[in-house]
């Protein structure tokens, strides 16, 4: 089928799970503040980008959208579009969700990983995790948000910027009861 985004759960189904993954980096650039996972932390650079460049907000976007074969960041928020110039990711996070939602799947839980340098991540994780939590629905204890570093190799260790990996596992909808028992 032509122009059709995302595919639904099976109806009837026994309880149906998806996983998606999700990739973003961006180069640094002055002045900060730099945004991760929807929080500004205080720091001399920002992420640059179409958008606010939340890396982490990205990241979790695309797998969001993937595991429900629903398209991706991109195809949702152009960047040749003048009105995502500045776009606040966490929005787009929140239309990412409602996209899936239309489509039968709710997020049950994610997964990110910042890979940096700097900022350390421990001190910013539950804010960040807060944040995004009414963005997609589900609690705190749903959101894993670990950092690493590069070790000193490569862009990212020479600091020059950030990437960020995440997993989202969805559920078919219906199954909301089911999972909210399984907790």
């Amino acid at each position: 089928m032509t122009g059709v985004v995302g595919s639904r759960p099976a109806p009837n189904a026994q309880r149906t799970t998806r996983v998606g993954i999700g990739y973003d980096s961006h180069r640094f650039a002055p002045p900060g503040p730099l945004i991760l996972g929807g929080v500004p932390i205080p720091s001399d650079v920002h992420l640059e980008g179409h958008s606010d460049g939340d890396a982490v907000a990205h990241a979790l976007t695309d797998a969001i959208l993937g595991a429900a074969a629903a398209g991706d960041i991109g195809e949702m928020f152009s960047d040749r579009d003048p009105a995502n110039k500045g776009k606040d990711s966490i929005v787009m996070l929140g239309a990412a969700v409602a996209r899936i939602q239309k489509l039968g799947w709710r997020v049950q839980q994610v997964d990110v990983t910042i890979v940096a340098e700097r900022p350390r991540v421990s001190s910013h994780r539950e804010l960040m995790r807060a944040r995004l939590a009414p963005a997609m629905g589900v609690d705190t204890d749903a959101i894993s948000v670990k950092g690493k570093t590069n070790e000193g190799m490569g862009w990212i260790g020479r600091g020059e910027g950030i990437a960020c990996i995440a997993v989202a596992t969805i559920v078919s909808a219906d199954d909301s009861a089911d999972v909210a028992a399984d907790r």
